[in-house]
């Protein structure tokens, strides 16, 4: 049990006829400074019920709390109880708890196995994967080992954008403009210059639009030659995403693209219409959806469906697939409005799983202030930004650690880790400015150092020739205190990730404890008293466990050695 639900338990007790355990827990939380204890409560709420100032309610329960174990004492200060650990008992607690529990340290019951969907990454076929693509990629994939540590099954979607009217124009350009031989070199790159070309060029000839439609609609018919492009263009740019997730040790369940959901957009049409709730507007299709949203779009006046649609179809098909609980959409920001009515659909449709789907968005990645675009040709290709890493990762082992054996998987590790971290250390919902610089930083709020601090933990170690249970102590430093401390909050991190869907939760968590960790490490000599040695190296471990299980969290390697 966390040390935060035992004191918990033991307030809750004095206060069970107005706040649940859950009212408690949601309420105690570390005071902004350590003097005035390890958890305060505020009693602001309580004054109102009890009709008493929220400074005699604090007394109150600090009477209450004099011989609860792991607690040295309690003061009510300016209507908040303040609890101070114990720091010899909770230090056992804490420490004996992650080196039990190892890599489950942390792990929650929340799910009984049940299934969650996760949607993310889907880059568009024939486009580069770009800087663009990052966010929902690094951001769902680490969703999925959170939903997985809280004991949930995680299905990995990426639902390929291989469908829709850029594959007219590609196929345009390419028929004017291309060439076979081109195409096959350097594919990603060949296509994008084709669809570059293709808007540059209709700016000026409005036809090529109308030509682009027509083509699509070959497509859409069947016809040999558009299927036959179509096939190959989608082919090439998987191989190229495959290289790119193969380099971030990203997996996938599934990668049913828009084009598998052709031949199931009908059935949804035909339920809706069978439910009463499709109504006819300017000679489209549409769902009423509420006063508060415009009307979800299932049909345009030429019968052609909609993104809507499509994604009405993939809802109902990964429902019957895998019977989710949760189904989580990592989409940007600027989708919030489209998953809003489909969600409204599919509740009016009458099934009540649509209570388990949430979007996820995220801010945008800018370049410059202004959002990345494959139209005008202005992107930076992932696969350069994670080469780019490597190399400088490379370069810095080869100056501090010449000698490291397994440079070049190290170098891997750090370098994709330095691009993931960067990402995912900011809330989602924030835009960030893409640079190259602040991302392969080695020192500061990078991935690099939470990966460092790793490594310096696994060095004490194997110098130490460490061994569990050699120790009988728990807390022989007053310096560890703030280290321990923070290995027993490593669960309510993964708890606020998860239940916010923001895994930068996690990731400055790690941050945290690495510095707590390199502030001891800077301040006591770990392996130079014997009487001493194992206890403190029992921390070690322990923050050892807990950087490698957050660093795995967050899709990242632990390396034990830099």
């Amino acid at each position: 049990m966390e040390i935060k639900e035992i004191v918990a338990i033991a307030i809750q007790e004095q206060v069970k006829e107005h706040w649940s355990m859950e009212d408690v827990l949601a309420r105690i939380s570390p005071p902004k400074y350590a003097e005035m204890g390890d958890l305060a409560l505020p009693c602001f709420e309580l004054a109102k019920v009890y009709r008493q100032s929220p400074q005699t309610i604090a007394e109150n329960i600090v009477s209450k709390l004099v011989d609860v174990p792991l607690i040295d004492r309690a003061e009510a200060v300016s209507g908040y109880v303040n609890v101070f650990f114990n720091k010899e008992l909770v230090a056992a607690h804490i420490l004996k708890e992650v080196l039990t529990k190892q890599a489950h340290y942390g792990d929650l019951a929340i799910g009984n196995q049940e299934a969650v969907t996760i949607d993310f990454s889907s880059p568009n076929i024939a486009k580069p994967f770009s800087m663009g693509h990052l966010r929902s990629t690094v951001i769902g994939n680490s969703l999925a080992y959170i939903m997985e540590k809280c004991g949930y099954t995680a299905v990995r979607i990426n639902h390929l954008g291989d469908w829709g009217t850029q594959f007219g124009k590609l196929m345009v350009a390419y028929r004017l403009w291309g060439k076979e031989q081109d195409v096959k070199q350097r594919p990603i790159q060949e296509l994008l210059k084709l669809y570059v070309r293709f808007h540059e060029e209709a700016e000026q000839d409005e036809s090529l639009n109308d030509e682009a439609r027509l083509w699509f609609k070959k497509l859409e018919e069947g016809n040999a030659e558009a299927r036959s492009l179509w096939t190959w263009f989608r082919e090439e740019s998987l191989q190229e995403f495959s290289k790119i997730y193969e380099l971030m040790s990203i997996r996938f369940d599934s990668t049913n693209g828009e084009a598998f959901y052709n031949d199931k957009m009908d059935r949804v049409v035909q339920l809706l219409e069978e439910k009463n709730l499709l109504e006819a507007s300017e000679g489209a299709q549409v769902v009423q959806v509420g006063d508060d949203v415009p009307p979800c779009l299932i049909k345009k006046k030429d019968g052609t469906t909609l993104y809507a649609t499509r994604d009405l179809a993939a809802a109902l098909y990964r429902q019957k697939t895998y019977a989710f609980v949760k189904s989580l959409y990592v989409v940007g920001n600027e989708q919030t409005l489209h998953f809003k009515q489909v969600f409204r659909v599919i509740e009016k449709m009458g099934y009540t799983w649509h209570e388990g789907m949430t979007h996820v968005p995220f801010g945008m990645m800018l370049q410059n202030g202004k959002k990345m675009s494959t139209r005008k040709g202005k992107v930076v290709l992932l696969e350069d930004v994670l080469n780019d890493a490597i190399a400088l990762a490379e370069k810095n082992i080869a100056e501090k650690n010449p000698t490291l054996r397994d440079s070049e998987v190290v170098a891997r590790q750090v370098g994709v880790g330095a691009v993931l971290f960067h990402d995912l250390k900011n809330f989602r919902m924030n835009d960030i400015e893409f640079s190259l610089e602040d991302m392969l930083k080695v020192e500061g709020e990078t991935g690099p150092y939470v990966q460092y601090s790793h490594a310096r933990a696994s060095t004490l170690l194997k110098k130490g020739a460490y061994a569990e249970g050699q120790s009988s102590q728990s807390f022989v430093d007053a310096e560890a205190w703030a280290t321990i401390k923070l290995l027993g909050e490593f669960p309510e991190a993964i708890r606020r990730a998860y239940e916010s869907y923001d895994p930068s939760q996690i990731a400055k968590y790690l941050l945290e404890l690495s510095r707590a960790f390199n502030k001891y490490y800077g301040s006591v000599r770990i392996l130079d008293d014997a009487t001493h040695k194992h206890a403190r190296l029992d921390v070690v471990k322990a923050v050892q466990i807990v950087l490698s299980e957050g660093l795995r969290l967050l899709g990242m390697t632990a390396p034990k050695e830099m």
